[in-house]
């Protein structure tokens, strides 16, 4: 586990220095707390790097308050073990104070208008901090690939637009959504809900099944059978439902033709989910 600049950067000239030519880098990013999908994320890092950095780091840029921020689940110890177990070479753990040694960031990425759209629109600070701390890992790993998971596409749009506007040579994996037998997607906010909450949440992945099965009668009528999936249940307090275009992000007209993505995101119990699905309009 290491936890300064300094030491990052010396192990990873270690590293490269004892990797045969050609070897490549990757890096996952994560806020620790990690779970059966961080798993899936190291399977993939392995299948296309032979070196596998991963850093645990809970941005406070992310938060909205400090007692957000400190309330978050912190599990070191499960997390080296885990990391450990996978044969991950290189675990990045910083305090905050190594990344963000004025508490902030002076200079920082934004992620424009669209960072203000769907998770934006909740938490407007919320991209600008994940990208300028994604900008710095990305600078001091300088890895070959860097590989997200496919449960937050904003994401994993965001950055790869901050990719290729800020010149960075790095290759964007992505992960499939590992889903529980629920059909939730693995999270830490999941794992934090009591029984009688996660039938409730259960009717978000439901919703979006009723969007991508009326997706032959057009955008409107997926976001109708979505909503009506969702009646009844008091429990759920929708943020937002849409259909946006996968190469632009933004909504998709009546006459879109082709892939799309159905967006969801609710609050049950103080707790936000989000999730989503690829649907064909044809």
């Amino acid at each position: 586990m290491i936890s300064t600049v300094d030491a990052l950067r010396a192990r990873l000239t270690e590293a490269r220095t004892a990797a045969p030519e050609g070897s490549r880098v990757a890096l996952i990013s994560t806020i620790g707390a990690l779970h059966d999908g961080h798993i899936d994320l190291v399977h993939r890092a392995r299948e296309v790097a032979d070196i596998v950095v991963v850093s645990v780091f809970v941005n406070p840029l992310r938060f909205a308050t400090p007692a957000e921020y400190a309330a978050y689940p912190r599990t070191p110890d499960d997390d080296e073990r885990l990391l450990e177990s996978l044969g991950v070479d290189i675990v990045f753990a910083p305090a905050a104070a190594e990344l963000l040694p004025d508490g902030s960031a002076t200079t920082k990425v934004t992620a424009g208008d669209l960072g203000l759209r769907y998770e934006g629109r909740a938490r407007p600070f919320y991209f600008d901090g994940l990208l300028t701390v994604e900008a710095k890992l990305l600078n001091l790993v300088r890895p070959d690939v860097a590989v997200y998971g496919e449960r937050d596409p904003q994401r994993i749009f965001l950055i790869r637009r901050m990719v290729r506007d800020l010149l960075f040579d790095v290759e964007i994996a992505t992960v499939g959504t590992v889903r529980g037998d629920d059909g939730l997607p693995v999270s830490t906010r999941v794992g934090m809900l009591e029984d009688r909450d996660l039938s409730a949440v259960g009717l978000l992945p439901a919703a979006l099944d009723a969007a991508a099965s009326n997706a032959d009668r057009g955008v409107d009528a997926c976001i109708a059978a979505a909503q009506s999936a969702l009646m009844g249940e008091t429990r759920i307090r929708l943020e937002y439902l849409s259909v946006v275009d996968p190469a632009t992000f933004l909504p998709v007209d009546e006459g879109h033709q082709g892939p799309a993505l159905a967006l969801i995101a609710a609050s049950v119990a103080g707790h936000r989910f989000i999730d989503n699905a690829l649907i064909y309009l044809p």
